[in-house]
Order: C-alpha cells, then structure tokens, then sequence
C-alpha cells in the first residue's frame, strides 16, 4: 500500500466551501481520475482518505494538507494533475509527495494567517497591535457547541504585525482601497485559536472593530521552529527521505553481488 500526501487551497468564492463540500468534490475527482485507493475494512468500507486540520468555512488557505491511501503504486507529480484537473477551481491540488515519514498531523503545529482589514487605517491597526501584544492576556468569549466559552487568545499568539498592501497575498479581493493587512503565526493550541478569535482581541484591548468582515487567508501551517521563528513544510521530511534513501536498485544489486575470494 503506497500512501500520498498532498496540498490544496481553498481560493476565491471556494473558500466559503465546508469541509463536507471539500470532501465530496474530492471523493469525486478520485473516482473521476481513475485511482486506486484502498479502502477500509468492515460492513461498508470507504477509501482511506485522511484531512488534517482543515480551515473554518470561510477563510481562504494555501495551505490545507490531506493523505490517501492506494492499493496500486502512482508517480506522485502525476497523480497530483489528474486530480487538479478533476477538482472545481479554487479547490486545486498544488503539491503532492509520497509519504516516508509518519505522523502528518502532529507537524502541523502552526499557522501563518493574513487578515484584511477593509475601512481600518494601518495606523489605528498598528496602535492595536502593540496593545495586543503587550498584554499578558487577552481574554475573548467564543460561542461552541457546549455553550460560551472564554479563553486567552495571547497565549497562541507567537507574532503579529502590520505588512505593507504591497507585499501581502489577499488575491481574494482588489486592492483598489485603503485597508490594513495583518500577518499572524498562531501556534495549534487547545482550545483552538482561530483568526476571528484575535480580531475580537483586537477590539478588547483596542476597539479596533473593522466596518467590513476580514478576508482570512491561511498562507501556511506546519511545525513551528523556535529557533528561527517561522512555520515549516510538513512535507519537506518526505522529500528529503526520497533523497536520502538508497535506491532499491542499488540495494537490491549489492545484496546479489557475489563475494570476493577469501584472502
């Protein structure tokens, strides 16, 4: 069994997609595109299709992350093309790479969000931002499924600043009017911190409350590195255990290689 790891994105209109919606465009452009996936055990089985921490419906991403699971060996650059071209635009398949290594979901330990803030001057917006940080704690009430629920969203902060337009992503909307662009790493805590959950920081601690709802995109998510303070590719171990790894080949021919005569 062969499992494949790919990358997908969540763009313009498609980011108000559940992730029951995603699910079942995928599912069809597997059964589109032809590929053989294993399947589970039991009364009903299903393909093995398993989705890591998918963005709130909404919020654009560059960044969601997926494995599946064949019963057949596939290249994995090819796979990747004839699934993007069975899948909506806006919903495409950008990466895909064969899994080496174990444990996808636990590097994915932070992300990287741009917020656009149309109607708020970048200047109120950084005056927020440096109250936001230098507070120990910034308390916000979110809504679940148990009832209201407080928590500290300053906690998972782990940076937040103001970018200039110029050099920030927000395809999702033109940038014909002034705005403010937020960049923000937030580490994958418990309970889960969420961009709207920073904005509601923002107006706590600042009154910063933009006129229009934010455009939410997720640039990145993978494991944080402490030391040089930015999200990695919860990919790049696959790959770099492809170039690592000796070829079966070279294996394979040194295991048949006669022995040399005893000395």
């Amino acid at each position: 069994m062969q499992r494949i790891r790919l990358r997908y994105t969540k763009r313009g209109r498609l980011r108000f997609t559940s992730h029951r919606d995603f699910q079942r465009a995928f599912e069809r452009a597997l059964r589109r595109s032809e590929v053989p996936m294993a399947y589970s055990a039991g009364f009903t089985p299903h393909p093995r299709v398993s989705y890591a921490n998918a963005a709130p419906t909404g919020t654009g991403s560059e960044a969601e992350y997926l494995e599946i699971a064949l019963a057949e060996r596939r290249d994995p650059a090819k796979l990747r093309e004839l699934l993007d071209e069975s899948m909506p635009l806006g919903l495409d398949i950008i990466d895909a790479v064969e899994a080496h290594t174990s444990g996808l979901a636990d590097r994915l330990t932070a992300s990287v969000w741009e917020l656009r803030l149309d109607g708020v001057e970048p200047a109120d917006t950084e005056r927020a931002v440096e109250a936001f940080l230098a507070a120990e704690t910034v308390e916000v009430q979110r809504r679940t499924k148990n009832g209201m629920r407080t928590f500290d969203t300053r906690g998972a902060v782990v940076s937040l600043e103001v970018v200039p337009v110029s050099v920030a992503a927000a395809a999702d909307r033109p940038l014909d009017n002034a705005c403010a662009i937020l960049r923000l790493v937030v580490r994958h805590l418990t309970p889960a911190v969420r961009p709207d959950d920073v904005l509601s920081g923002l107006r706590t601690v600042a009154d910063l409350t933009p006129p229009v709802p934010a455009a939410v995109t997720r640039l990145a998510q993978g494991l944080f590195d402490e030391e040089s303070g930015t999200v990695t590719d919860p990919l790049a171990p696959d790959r770099e255990a492809v170039t690592t790894a000796p070829s079966t080949a070279a294996v394979t021919a040194d295991a048949k290689a006669p022995e040399g005569p005893a000395a």
